[in-house]
């Protein structure tokens, strides 16, 4: 199945044999929808209904619950389960993932269409044509790899390129001895384990003579000090890793290796004095091991970091890094937005310092958003938080806001109004148009960004307290935080070899730092 939209082309690859996995009945059901060629997954869940889902609906496809025999039928008719629990139709795309209870028998299982899409690297091509290595972030189905097999594919047939592909989990290349033609030419690594990838990285380089690997999610430190190893020995890298941007990569003890690492240095007084900061700071420990880092905000908007080196010594020394904003249009022409403007070079128009936009107050996980639209279309704002999903209410004024989404028009005809709102600490979002996609995109970073505010703030103050203890070996005390971010600055510490420990009782239990 074949069809085009935003310039690029999309093919469902064998849908009819996912259809053949499912049972009879369930199969029957679905061919049966009106949107097959929209079909995300079957969700099959021992007890309930089955379902199938689709962008922004789902839809049951019967009324009996999934039965023990349901499940058998599938998990008999697809490939081998790994230890990640995911198979796979041989040649296709699609990916099939088990549940299971403590027994280890499987309880449910979710189907996923796998699609391959031809077009999605026109946005970055250039980059990629250049040679050097690239690193895309972006949070889970977001595209990164899908990117990553037309990347595959383009350097091995395009360029003919010698491109071997280290497969973990067959999501780039399909399941089977066979790899899916999505990777064109390409040659495919399997890995047997998924513990195993760092040692299939390594020996792709020694045994086969790439000059570009392509790995799908480093997530662990064995993986990254492959990568770097790889990359020293002056192969290209085309990868993924977890996280969303570039400051959460850089407060990863884990990982913070791809873009350099950090340590602690102890500078002279006059250096000091010049710098006007501690004599104990921290600073990049080594060059990056990626050339180049894409953070993929949204399935057609990137920004890139073509200096990855700059961008880590700019957030080391508290300031923002320039990163040059890319978005495809709805005709499929692809728009620079900013090239070479940082955030806060946008604010020149206001006079306003990035100080005060680009340090919104941190926002709960499960605290209501409060949005002040400025010039936007209130009707518009609300469609676009019941599609997004979003727990957010309008305010009347800007005062009670958490951010401020505004008109462009607005911005010019009265500047003083959000120069308040952003002297008062208040992120202002500007858009272009009142449209529904620019209302959307606002309101998706606008969440993005107070959500994420709450981990960065955490590890931003832990870093600031490392920095401290290490100039003046005095214990240094955190404010308080959940579990989840608590083991955060913990591991922060270990990695500047300093102790910490959690100290206090629920809900005021924090960190406390020391030699």
């Amino acid at each position: 199945m074949t069809k085009t939209t935003l310039g690029q082309e999309i093919i469902t690859d064998n849908l009819d044999l996912l259809l053949e996995v499912l049972p009879p009945h369930l199969r029957e059901h679905l061919t049966a929808q009106p949107d097959l060629d929209m079909l995300l997954e079957v969700v099959l869940d021992l007890g309930r209904q089955p379902e199938a889902r689709y962008p922004g609906r789902v839809a049951a496809l019967s009324e009996e619950p999934v039965a023990a025999d349901d499940l058998d039928y599938v998990v008999h008719r697809v490939g081998r389960f790994g230890d990640d629990n995911r198979a796979g139709i041989e040649r296709t795309l699609h990916r099939i993932s088990a549940i299971r209870n403590r027994a280890g028998k499987v309880i449910g299982l979710t189907l996923r269409v796998g699609r391959s899409v031809y077009g999605t690297i026109d946005i970055i091509r250039d980059i990629v044509e250049q040679g050097k290595s690239i690193l895309l972030l972006g949070r889970p189905g977001i595209g990164k790899t899908t990117k990553l097999r037309e990347v595959a594919r383009v350097l091995a047939d395009d360029f003919g390129k010698r491109v071997v592909v280290v497969d973990t989990s067959n999501e780039i290349a399909g399941d089977g001895d066979i790899p899916h033609p999505g990777i064109g030419r390409a040659r495919r690594m399997q890995v047997p384990r998924s513990d195993l990838q760092h040692r299939v990285m390594i020996e792709a380089v020694e045994n086969h003579m790439p000059e570009v690997i392509v790995i799908d999610e480093i997530g662990t430190e064995a993986e990254a000090l492959a990568a770097r190893t790889i990359a020293e020995r002056g192969v290209q890298l085309i990868a993924t890793a977890h996280g969303n941007t570039l400051e959460n990569l850089l407060m990863n003890p884990t990982l913070e290796d791809l873009v350099g690492g950090i340590h602690a240095v102890t500078l002279s007084d006059e250096e000091a004095r010049r710098r006007g900061t501690q004599k104990t700071v921290l600073e990049r420990k080594a060059p990056p091991t990626f050339d180049t880092l894409i953070e993929i905000t949204e399935i057609d908007r990137l920004a890139i970091h073509h200096d990855v080196a700059d961008a880590v010594d700019r957030l080391l020394r508290g300031g923002a890094p320039q990163a040059e904003i890319r978005t495809r249009n709805p005709d499929g022409s692809v728009e620079v937005v900013s090239a070479s403007r940082a955030p806060e070079d946008l604010l020149e128009e206001m006079e306003l310092g990035p100080e005060h936009v680009f340090a919104p107050r941190p926002l709960g996980r499960n605290q209501t958003l409060r949005i002040f639209p400025y010039g936007v279309n209130r009707g518009k704002i609300e469609r676009a938080l019941r599609d997004l999903g979003l727990q957010a209410e309008i305010v009347r004024f800007w005062e009670e806001a958490d951010a401020v989404i505004a008109l462009k028009a607005h911005q010019r005809r009265d500047a003083q109004k959000l120069k308040e709102a952003t002297a008062h600490g208040i992120p202002v979002y500007i858009i272009r148009a009142n449209t529904q996609l620019q209302i959307l995109g606002a309101l998706r970073e606008t969440s993005r960004s107070m959500h994420l505010s709450v981990e960065q703030g955490a590890l931003r103050e832990a870093r600031q307290a490392i920095e401290e203890v290490l100039a003046t070996s005095r214990p240094a005390e955190l404010s308080p935080q959940n579990a989840y971010l608590r083991r955060l600055q913990h591991q922060l510490a270990e990695k500047y070899d300093l102790s910490s420990e959690s100290v206090g009782i629920e809900p005021r239990r924090r960190v406390r730092i020391f030699k």
